[in-house]
């Protein structure tokens, strides 16, 4: 059988037992490169003579350039290429002593940016997603895991979401002291049965974008409005230290336009707002908007009931209750005449 049809056969071989897919990082595997040899152990060693299985198939030295050693029962596997790719198995009898799945290196590299990470604040924790598709992988931090140690805590991705894998990591950064180490975070992916892997480093500050800020009330100062703004639940504490800018989006009633205001306080004929927020310490990437509220001033304050949907200022005590009473006998008018 000459070279091309041999490497078909095992193509197909593959394809046919379902080799070709893995979504999560299996117990055992052994990463190898292209034209090396690898060595597989049954673990323990074994009692007696053992079966080796690829893929659920028995393996013959037909199909892949490979020998067991009599003693330890090892499994050797020269010139590794792709078709030998896969879960190899240990039997003794009816019995699994042990799978191990063989894995390419990636020869491409590092592909850096299909890793992107984010913290909402300076606290403990921060978001990393994958967005490559069709893959297995986990992250760990910390120089265990850039220097491959079995020492380092993995986090494994769970579902896919939109947009790719996410993943949340721990550290233990302070955060009232001035940034001096960065934070190292390390990719494993299994892609088509070839593993990728890297390090990207940052400063925790680099990757800060707050959350999206809360919009409490509208106060009426004569011709303008007093924004009362609060930074979203999730950005550190105290506010005080942990200061954040706020930038109003507001459409102006007359004319239509939209403008753009730092300040807090801004003109009181708007139909509408929204807010966003950044550290302006790092000068972070600004949160992503509010949704637009609706503004309600003067005689329209009675439909204030709905503050996620309106802006008003703080109502006293029983005024939409009376709202409501006012309403109510409206319609009782309405129905006798």
């Amino acid at each position: 059988m000459n070279t091309l049809w041999l490497w078909v056969f095992q193509t197909l071989f593959i394809i046919l037992t379902g080799a070709n897919e893995l979504n999560n990082f299996p117990e055992n595997f052994m990463v190898v490169r292209m034209n090396h040899t690898a060595t597989l152990t049954c673990g323990q060693q074994p009692t007696g003579p053992v079966v080796w299985k690829f893929n659920d198939q028995v393996l013959s030295k037909d199909l892949f350039d490979i020998s067991v050693d009599p003693v330890s029962q090892k499994l050797t596997v020269r010139n590794v290429d792709t078709p030998m790719m896969g879960k190899y198995t240990c039997w003794m009898g009816d019995k699994e002593l042990l799978s191990t799945h063989l894995l390419l290196e990636h020869e491409d590299g590092w592909l850096a940016d299909f890793l992107n990470c984010r913290a909402k604040s300076y606290d403990c924790t921060f978001s990393c997603t994958w967005t490559r598709s069709d893959t297995a992988v986990r992250l760990g931090l910390g120089h265990d895991c850039a220097k491959g140690e079995k020492s380092c805590q993995w986090v494994t991705n769970s579902d896919r979401h939109d947009g790719g894998f996410e993943f949340e990591l721990s550290h233990s950064l302070l955060p009232y002291s001035e940034e001096s180490s960065m934070l190292k975070v390390t990719a494993e992916a299994i892609v088509n049965l070839s593993v990728l892997r890297g390090t990207k480093e940052f400063y925790l500050r680099d990757i800060v974008q707050p959350d999206s800020p809360k919009i409490v009330n509208c106060h009426e100062v004569q011709e303008e409005l007093n924004v009362t703004i609060e930074p979203p639940s999730t950005w550190s504490t105290p506010h005080s230290f942990f200061r954040l800018e706020h930038e109003i989006e507001y459409l102006l009633r007359d004319d239509g336009k939209t403008e753009r205001s730092s300040s807090a306080v801004i003109p009181k004929r708007i139909s509408k707002l929204r807010v966003r927020s950044r550290d302006p310490l790092v000068v972070s990437p600004w949160s992503q908007w509010t949704p637009w509220k609706n503004v309600r001033t003067g005689k329209k304050l009675c439909k204030c009931k709905n503050k996620a949907k309106f802006c008003c200022p703080e109502l006293p005590a029983g005024y939409l209750e009376q709202c409501e009473k006012r309403k109510m006998k409206k319609k009782e008018r309405k129905m006798q005449s």
